[in-house]
């Protein structure tokens, strides 16, 4: 008698393919949203000159320009990631995304600094729907095999931004106009909100519980004898790699161009070489990251390179920085066991806040010259890799002793 029912191994590969996403064009999409995201943050660095001028403002004074949105940026990631766990991370994706169109045109059309400010804050806001709600799409909808690929895809199109949205932006001032980057950005977010309607996978059916449950855990999880060193460390990173690009701005440096597009075949390279670092024990690596930025932006300050010597050393700060945010987000999450969602979100909101502090750094410090900034940074730097190699102590039955 013919058998009528499917095999085990065919029915468990059909659920398969119904729960999870399929890798490619998930990772490409969710990739290319991130690249996009973040590089709101990082392209109006080379657009504060072309702005000052077009408002009859001082180029230092709209470093601001810079930070609201990274304060608001890192504000959205606290929002948003546990109100995904209510409302489902496909529904918080699209809306994110969509709402970050009408922001970012809003950006585009602002009159002068002082609506441009405000309207920056809004839409970082809701550019923060997307990178933490996107991390948990992928632990649960994403297959294990496949999971680390799309993480690295999704990571490399963060930093990879620092380097895409400053040359995207620069070429669009110099072409048309500064404002045609965000109007630009309008455009593409709208077109990114709908692939990701249709690319990503329904929301499955949610428990009931209160968002409020993820917000009470983050106060607890930011003084944890075990993460705190760690959530220390984390505000140094991005606030000296921003900064020392905005000091480069701000100093009339020239080759600007060339030198923003050298350090992104350091980017790309750095997920080829995870499996290696890995072998190094993660504070340590950490520790290493961050003395290796250390030492670039000092060294920035003490010789005074032209354009060539400059793009090493930048290479060698980018390359610190790339080892660093991974590996930052690997510790903590180990460590914080089950609370893993909000302790990244966390991290997450306190590396772009340290990003926000860069253009400030670097406006106060610039006009004494890249010495005073890069020895500046590098002394911030040294402090974060000092307090990676802080000894973690027990903080209860959750820490992984990683």
């Amino acid at each position: 008698m013919e058998c009528t029912t499917s095999p085990p191994m065919a029915s468990a590969a059909s659920a398969d393919r119904s729960r999870y996403a399929p890798a490619v064009r998930t990772a490409a999409v969710l990739g290319l949203t991130a690249l996009l995201a973040t590089s709101q943050l990082y392209g109006m660095i080379p657009l504060l000159g072309p702005a000052a001028a077009g408002w009859h403002a001082g180029a230092a004074s709209l470093t601001w320009l810079v930070s609201v949105f990274g304060l608001g940026y890192a504000a959205g990631f606290l929002l948003f990631g546990p109100l995904s766990d209510r409302f489902g991370r496909r529904r918080v994706i699209v809306a994110g995304i969509a709402a970050t169109a009408v922001t970012t045109g809003l950006v585009a059309a602002a009159p002068g600094p002082h609506a441009a400010l405000a309207l920056r804050v809004l839409q970082g806001v809701t550019t923060g729907a997307f990178p933490p709600v996107a991390m948990a799409y992928i632990a649960e909808r994403v297959a294990p095999r496949h999971r680390l690929t799309t993480v690295t895809l999704l990571t490399t199109g963060f930093l990879s931004a620092a380097v895409v949205g400053q040359l995207v932006a620069q070429g669009l001032a110099a072409a048309l106009d500064w404002r045609a980057f965000f109007f630009a950005g309008a455009a593409a977010f709208t077109l990114l909100a709908v692939v990701l309607s249709r690319v990503l996978l329904p929301d499955e059916p949610r428990a009931g519980g209160s968002p409020l449950d993820a917000y009470r855990a983050m106060p607890t999880l930011l003084v944890r004898r075990d993460l705190l060193p760690l959530y220390l460390a984390t505000t140094t990173v991005l606030a000296a790699f921003v900064a020392v690009y905005t000091g480069l701005q701000l100093t009339g440096t020239t080759g600007l161009l060339e030198l923003r597009a050298s350090a992104l075949p350091v980017i790309l390279a750095v997920p080829f070489l995870a499996s290696r670092l890995s072998r190094v024990p993660a504070p340590a690596r950490l520790a290493l990251a961050l003395a290796t930025a250390a030492a670039g932006v000092a060294l920035v300050g003490l010789l005074h390179p032209g354009t060539l010597g400059l793009a090493l050393l930048l290479m060698l700060v980018t390359a610190g920085i790339a080892v660093a945010v991974p590996t930052l987000i690997d510790t903590i999450g180990s460590r914080a066991g089950a609370a893993r969602a909000p302790a990244v979100s966390l991290y997450s909101a306190l590396l772009f806040a340290g990003a926000s502090l860069g253009p400030q750094i670097a406006g106060a410090l610039a006009a004494h010259g890249l010495a005073v900034l890069g020895f500046a940074l590098s002394a911030l730097l040294a402090a974060g890799a000092v307090v990676a190699l802080a000894r973690p102590r027990t903080a209860g039955p959750a820490r992984s002793g990683r």
